[in-house]
């Protein structure tokens, strides 16, 4: 952990991000006393951000072919690493060691209630998207009109017990609840030892699903069976200008780690080393959300769905072939399981430091952990229950709460310029960033709204 010190000046911010990191609910690791190695730190950032988003990014490159849709991924990646090296920057020049911290000290409360609002309903929506693939992978999903099966179906057939509904009910009684109710558990993304194997088990398992997934892909070509990608939209049958638009807000989305910076950052052994891991992280990333983008695209062509594990259901020619296509679901619904209740941790710390701000640490307070313990996991079942698509979380999340996180916010803190050390340069940069955030992220959502009231 952080010293004492380190702390104490945290706390003089009003409404720290993560409840200052020296709260983190009460917990301590004398293994984090060394610091957190260089590879940890990758692992930690990498895992934050490839999470649900990867289930979309095929769909995105069908909507914008494949040439555009790599540039697009380089580009937002080429600007969050600018954001956060705008954050980094102001992480060394400020008394606070938090994203909340800083906004507070830049803006006043409201800036640091703004960041904590921001992550509350971004953390949520994950957890809503993460129940809904898993429902995906269990249950199957309709889509125009069509029956997707879930491994459920396809193992027992169809019975009352194996519904999306009493499905996810065990799957958060059994597996999810014991998770986040173990409170070191709460502390997965400052424990180290326990972060540095559950990060790289994550990563592991989303490089088996593009490994399956390539292999898959290429098979099929080899067979004749994938249909001819398209290298550039299709703007005469299926697609307008501004629906390209609309996959800005997933790939945004897929990128987003801008609230892990600050607690990950106070792991490492060296500080300065987090801005060397936040660049590898993208590297990986981006290599990972194009290979899955491409091969997942080349695989089941124009038929791709939002949620590419949906399309896993479809027989095979052999048994290998289903064992395979079972494999390819499972392994990615683990994945999500394991940054479950990393994402659940931080909206709890979240939600109890802005509305119990003078309360003691959560920790501390059996009813209001277990208070809020059930009512979030109450909440995201009954959400992910009643509104089964990933498509929409992920547009209203990456064109509003995560933009917000991952461009203007940091933007905002250039241009304020609290400690004196923007440059003429930094500020035009922060300037086209806003602008870029706001234009795109306008147009994603009236299109989407619009879509959504034309069909």
């Amino acid at each position: 952990m952080v010293k004492q010190e380190n702390s104490d000046e945290a706390e003089a911010v009003t409404h720290p991000l993560l409840q200052d990191l020296k709260s983190l609910e009460g917990q301590n690791s004398s293994s984090s006393e060394k610091g957190a190695s260089f590879s940890g730190a990758v692992f930690n950032i990498s895992t934050t951000m490839i999470g649900a988003g990867i289930m979309s990014i095929p769909a995105t490159i069908k909507v914008l072919g494949i040439v555009p849709g790599f540039i697009l991924i380089l580009l937002v990646a080429l600007v969050v690493e600018v954001t956060v090296e705008f954050l980094l920057r102001y992480t060394n020049s400020g008394e606070s060691s938090t994203y909340s911290g800083m906004l507070g000290e830049s803006f006043g409360p409201w800036g640091s209630i703004a960041v904590q609002i921001c992550v509350i309903i971004t953390n949520l929506g994950c957890l809503i998207i993460y129940f809904i693939i898993i429902g995906d992978v269990l249950c199957g999903s309709h889509s125009g009109g069509t029956l997707h099966l879930g491994i459920l179906q396809e193992w027992f057939g169809f019975h009352w017990w194996n519904s999306r509904a009493y499905a996810l009910l065990f799957i958060a009684l059994f597996v999810m609840l014991p998770l986040v109710l173990l409170r070191r558990v709460e502390c997965l993304l400052l424990n180290y030892r326990f972060t540095r194997h559950t990060s790289a088990v994550s990563i592991l398992l989303a490089v088996v699903f593009v490994v399956i997934c390539s292999a898959m892909a290429i098979y099929a070509l080899c067979k004749g069976k994938t249909q001819k990608p398209r290298l550039f939209p299709d703007f005469a049958h299926q697609v307008s200008v501004f629906d390209l638009f609309t996959t800005i807000p997933i790939l945004v989305t897929g990128f987003g780690f801008h609230v892990n910076i600050h607690p990950i950052r106070a792991e490492l052994g060296k500080p300065s080393d987090m801005r060397s891991a936040a660049r590898i992280s993208l590297v990986i990333s981006i290599i990972i959300y194009f290979s899955i983008g491409f091969f997942g695209y080349l695989l089941f062509g124009d038929s791709v769905m939002d949620d590419i594990l949906v399309n896993f259901d479809q027989s095979s020619d052999s048994t290998i072939g289903q064992i395979i296509n079972d494999i390819v679901r499972l392994s990615y619904a683990v994945h999500l399981l394991f940054v479950f209740p990393i994402m659940n941790f931080s909206l709890r710390a979240n939600i109890d430091e802005l509305l119990f701000p003078n309360k003691p640490i959560l920790a501390q307070s059996t009813s209001r952990f277990l208070s809020l313990t059930f009512v979030l996991l109450s909440f995201t079942y009954i959400v992910a229950i009643a509104i089964p698509s990933i498509w929409y979380f992920f547009q209203f999340m990456g064109s509003t709460t995560v933009v917000c996180l991952s461009f203007i916010f940091p933007a905002a803190l250039i241009l304020r310029d609290g400690h004196g050390i923007s440059t003429r340069r930094d500020k035009i940069i922060a300037i086209l960033v806003i602008i870029l955030a706001v234009v795109t992220s306008s147009i994603a959502m009236s299109t989407t709204l619009y879509n959504s009231a034309q069909g």
